[in-house]
């Protein structure tokens, strides 16, 4: 019996092999914790709830968790040297936290040594570029993380809407000279991303390579150093939150009534592909990209 020839040219589905599901939540870590606060408010943020036991503080709009770590020990570990704030880590959702977590070990990523106390959740992590990490998160649906670890603040909206509904689009993560390959491999082989051809871009800073998530909901840039920035020793860091937007110009209106200020340049400028918040606190900025139904 002859096989049906259309098999031969049937397209897998793209692995997902952890069960990635989207992010759970960035983070932050600073030794200015009520500076960073008053950005992120501007941003649209809201706190909603603190720590149990940590100076760590969640803050939340529409969909996306932000959590801003001032516990000294995190601060003194993750954050810059002049304590700008740096994001520290990402949360991916996964369908089983442990597994996730296993298999990445065998896979040759390095574990991060837990260091929950009584009562906590332990929320298993790797290391990720520099000092950073990517933990695993399987409670993030009836119940979350939050409420274990966290006591919500009273009288607050715990579920404040997003500007212009914001979501999160994606991370952009810088990397040393002649590194590309090497983070390409390493996001397909752990996390089964796939690279996105470099004819598709979005935003307004196109550079760097750009992977897709196996869940397709969100994206991660790759960006070397320009080649005049010879000799350039800056460790590689998770640089930047990109936030998708259906609305750009509806977006950037509405946060410059809140007191933020965007890049307008000559080559630079908040258009209806996407807009860039100019850096506050020395290292924190944001991007608005165009977000379609089918750009992540």
């Amino acid at each position: 019996m002859q096989a049906n020839p259309l098999h031969r040219e049937a397209v897998p589905e793209t692995p997902n092999r952890l069960g990635i599901e989207g992010i759970e939540f960035i983070e932050y870590t600073t030794s200015h914790p009520q500076a960073l606060g008053q950005v992120l408010e501007n941003m649209g943020f809201k706190p909603v709830a603190r720590h149990r036991s940590r100076e760590v503080t969640l803050y939340r709009q529409g969909g996306m968790n932000l959590v801003v770590n001032a516990n000294p020990e995190d601060a003194r570990m993750s954050g810059a040297a002049d304590g700008e704030p740096v994001i520290s880590a990402v949360a991916f959702r996964v369908q089983d936290a442990l597994k996730a977590h296993t298999r990445c070990i065998d896979l040759g990523a390095w574990t991060v040594p837990s260091h929950a106390q009584a009562m906590e959740l332990h929320i298993p992590a790797i290391h990720g570029p520099g000092s950073t990490r990517f933990y695993f998160v399987d409670r993030w649906k009836e119940f979350s993380i939050y409420d274990i670890d966290f006591k919500p603040i009273p009288t607050v909206d715990q579920h404040p809407k997003a500007i212009a509904d914001m979501a999160y689009f994606g991370v952009v993560q810088y990397i040393g000279a002649g590194r590309s390959a090497d983070w390409l491999a390493y996001f397909e082989n752990i996390f089964d991303f796939t690279f996105v051809p470099d004819d598709q871009r979005f935003g307004i800073l196109p550079k760097g390579k750009l992977m897709k998530s196996p869940c397709g909901q969100f994206l991660w840039q790759l960006i070397e150093p320009e080649p005049w920035m010879d000799g350039d020793e800056s460790p590689e860091s998770l640089q930047r939150i990109g936030l998708g937007v259906a609305d750009v110009g509806a977006a950037v209106k509405a946060l410059k009534a809140q007191g933020v200020e965007f890049v307008e340049s000559s080559q630079l400028h908040p258009e209806d592909r996407g807009a860039l918040t100019r850096g506050m606190l020395g290292s924190v900025s944001f991007e608005l990209v165009h977000q379609t139904k089918s750009s992540a």
